[in-house]
């Protein structure tokens, strides 16, 4: 099955990543290989390629995309959290770059068959990686109305979370909600019409995203990874992160802002007593947004928002 994926940024993630030959790469979200290819063309001879895909589909197409024999490439099936556990197998200490791309692609919205688009009518799966035991089906027939509320408004900033919820679990009373057509059906009937005519969105944007981030538990796996990253890192090494919401885009800023400056003392404090120091440089003070010319080749790019940073 051929595997489709434009990568969003890809100019600016390649010069703020700064390939070089020999050196050694790691893209913990392969997706369709688009900048995995762009960085293993740039480190050859001699340089180590690490791809990491909790999608087994982005792996099987990684195979043979990404074949070089300039390069020692690995490949390996499972989360970023997982970096230290890769590195350990394959004996080694830390990366001159690692690039993390936390958006959906294009293959599984279209492609994958597991309900991860309100357009179709697929089963609701939304599991990036298949062997997780955990679906968007059990979460919407199971979880309590005031959970699926939670999920609704704190991941997917839904303003009508509640009556959602509420309609849910009326329905899934009577019969229970399978499919992805099912549950968009069931999120637009909930919203009031005058609203949903002055959505620039489909109204079931946001309790799709949400239901998405929380079967994979997109945001704590983040928050683990943010915090040990950069100890992964050669000095000079870069760390780049492309995310598309607000909520990875703050944790990932947030991060960043605190390893740059060290110290956590109290401001009322009139020297350093904790010894932290600075760990990074931030490359992108302000985040970098696609242009106007890469949103109108690639839509689904528009709300991109990439951040780097150089190790000390």
């Amino acid at each position: 099955m051929s595997y489709r994926h434009t990568p969003a940024m890809l100019n600016e993630v390649i010069s703020l990543l700064n390939c070089r030959p020999g050196k050694t790469y790691v893209d913990g979200t392969l997706g369709g290989s688009g900048h995995a290819g762009a960085i293993c063309s740039r480190i050859m001879p001699g340089g180590i390629f690490i791809g990491i895909d909790q999608d087994i589909d982005a792996i099987n197409h990684a195979k043979a995309a990404l074949q070089n024999d300039d390069l020692y490439i690995h490949l390996r099936h499972g989360n970023f959290i997982r970096l230290p556990e890769f590195f350990s197998q394959l004996n080694i200490k830390a990366a001159d770059g690692i690039l993390l791309d936390l958006g959906l692609s294009q293959n599984q919205l279209e492609r994958s068959g597991r309900g991860f688009s309100f357009r179709k009518d697929e089963p609701l799966d939304m599991r990036m990686d298949t062997q997780s035991p955990q679906t968007a089906e059990h979460l919407v027939n199971k979880l309590a109305p005031q959970d699926l509320q939670k999920i609704f408004k704190e991941y997917g900033e839904e303003r009508w979370a509640k009556k959602i919820a509420g309609s849910i679990v009326r329905i899934r009373q009577q019969k229970k909600i399978r499919t992805s057509k099912q549950l968009a059906q069931i999120v637009t009937d909930s919203i009031p019409r005058g609203v949903t005519a002055k959505q620039k969105i489909h109204p079931a944007t946001r309790v799709f995203m949400a239901l998405r981030i929380a079967v994979n538990q997109e945001l704590d796996r983040l928050e683990t990874f943010m915090e040990y990253a950069v100890d992964y890192l050669n000095p000079g090494g870069r760390l780049c992160v492309l995310s598309f919401h607000s909520l990875e885009d703050r944790i990932v800023k947030q991060r960043l802002k605190a390893l740059e400056k060290g110290c956590t003392c109290p401001p009322r404090f009139p020297q350093c007593v904790c010894g932290q120091k600075p760990q990074i440089r931030i490359l992108t003070k302000k985040v970098v947004r696609p242009t106007d010319t890469e949103v109108a080749a690639n839509p689904m790019a528009r709300s991109t928002r990439l951040r780097a940073a150089e190790k000390l």
